[in-house]
Formats: C-alpha cells, structure tokens, sequence
C-alpha cells in the first residue's frame, strides 16, 4: 500500500507545480520570457545576466500564479458543507463580529482566518454555492497578514454568499506585507458554485472565512487548508 501511494502522491505533487498560471499571471510571465528571448544572444555579459534574472523571475511568476485543478467534495456542492476558500495553513479560528461592510450583522460568528504564505497556490475559491449580495473593497495598511489585527486594519476585498436556504457566508481576501493587489472577478448577483474561482492575491496574504451563525468550524489552528478542497464546516 505504502508503496503505491508515494508515487501517487508524487504524481498529484507535479500536476499541481506544473500547474498552468491563473490568467492574471501571464502579465508577469510574459513580459519575463521575452525579455529574457531578447537579451540571450547579446556580446555584453551584463545584458544576459539582467535577461537571466528576468526568465528567473518569470518562473517563479508561473509557479505562484499556478492555477491547479481542484475536486470540491459533494458534501460541499449539495449545500452541506463549507470548504475553504483559499490554500495555506489556519492561523486562527474564533468567534468574532464580522466586517461591516460584509452587511452581516454585528452577532459573533466563527471565522477561520488562512495565511497564505508566497509558496502556497494564491486562487481563492467560494466556500459555498450562493449568490453573490455583496462586494466591498476597504483601503488600508500592509501588516503581516499572519497577525489577528489585519483583518480590521490591512487592504481588504469582502464578499457575502447568500446560499438557497438564507444562510449567508463571508469571504474576506486580505493584502499582506507583500501583497499589494488584490484581484476579485465577481459581482453582485452572480451565483457561484462551492469551489469556484472569484479571485486572487498576488504575493502573500490571508483570507478569512465567516461561517453562517449557528456553524462551528472543524479546523484548527495549524492546520493546513486545500482551497475549494477542505472541509472547514458542516452545514
């Protein structure tokens, strides 16, 4: 058994680094590429080294904006679970009035906060299948998106997916210390799909989930999250 699951899971591991880029990375592989095409066969040392440099940055720009595909349990597209919205590991779960601007009501509710960090996969994917009510982009500071406090103080995009029986469901993408563009493809009215795409953050930051009230989250601290994948809640 042992020795079946080690290549499978080599397998999965290369399907997902070669992952092709989500469409927003091609800005940053592109221009890399050609630059590096154009300076490849100059005399001038310097020229190459810079052209080199950029194939480098390239790269790593198409292995963050990796866009690998994803399974969403059907516990979560029959309204009976919540997954997690983005990939990383769970740096806090607690009951906590949610954004205002999420126009969830000032009751306490849980939130499972995920930190990103610039190795994990950036996408960020709805929790839940629901109707988009809400979209609201908040300015703020940089802070370490692993802090408690950057939820109130950093850039935000929130969004609130109200599901076929009422219940509503929050999303917050949170810029970090290097993150400084947060990318939301969705507008109010659209109906997602538990699982699928409605935006990224390039380079690092956090994205907190605001489960419905009455839901208590499965997830605990440390523990590492599949976007669209893991199960954080059952409904």
């Amino acid at each position: 058994m042992n020795s079946q699951r080690g290549p499978m899971s080599l397998l999965q591991s290369l399907k997902m680094v070669s992952a092709p880029p989500h469409p927003e990375g091609w800005r940053f592989v592109l221009p890399g590429a050609g630059l590096w095409a154009l300076t490849r066969f100059s005399g001038n040392r310097a020229v190459r080294l810079a052209g080199d440099g950029a194939l480098a940055f390239a790269g790593f720009a198409a292995y963050f904006f990796r866009n690998p595909e994803r399974v969403t349990p059907d516990v979560a597209l029959t309204d009976k679970a919540v997954v997690s919205a983005a990939d990383g590991h769970v740096t806090s779960v607690e009951e906590v009035v949610p954004p205002p601007e999420l126009n969830l009501g000032q009751a306490p509710r849980w939130r499972v906060a995920t930190f990103l960090s610039v190795m994990d996969v950036h996408i960020n994917r709805a929790p839940v299948s629901g109707e988009v009510v809400t979209v609201a982009y908040t300015k703020g500071k940089f802070l370490n998106a692993s802090l408690d406090k950057a939820s109130e103080h950093n850039e935000r995009n929130g969004i609130t997916l109200r599901m076929e029986d009422g219940r509503e469901v929050g999303v917050v993408q949170i810029a970090g210390l290097v993150a400084r563009r947060i990318v939301c493809e969705v507008q109010p009215g659209q109906w997602l799909r538990a699982g699928q795409i409605f935006g990224l953050i390039r380079f690092g930051s956090r994205t907190d989930v605001y489960l419905p009230l009455g839901v208590k989250p499965i997830v605990e601290v440390g523990q590492t999250m599949i976007g669209g994948e893991t199960i954080i809640a059952t409904l």
